[in-house]
């Protein structure tokens, strides 16, 4: 865990959104495509999901979404042309427990 590179991901108010979405995904994005792909939030939510709920440019949701996974927050799983992110909650855990100690 490297706490500047989670501070750094953590400084831009869209990307603390996107953490917060994926926490409970069920809560936030239709469930239901996934389940007529075999696939469940488990896996992760789609770039494309990701990217019209912010309104933003595919391209700076990437971005943004490399920043959390390169801070270790965020993992990632390609399933045929779609990628898949979901909360890393072992580094969250450890970025918390860290905070709570060292702050």
């Amino acid at each position: 865990m490297e706490p500047l590179l989670i501070y750094k991901a953590l400084s831009n108010e869209t990307r603390c959104q996107i953490l917060s979405w994926l926490k409970n995904p069920e809560n936030h994005f239709d469930e239901k495509p996934y389940l007529e792909q075999g696939l469940s939030f488990q896996v992760g939510v789609c770039v494309g999901d990701i990217q019209l709920k912010t309104g933003l440019a595919q391209s700076v949701i990437s971005s943004y979404l490399l920043t959390m996974k390169k801070a270790g927050l965020l993992q990632s799983d390609r399933i045929g042309k779609w990628t898949y992110y979901r909360r890393n909650e072992k580094t969250i855990q450890q970025f918390s427990e860290y905070v709570q100690n060292e702050l």
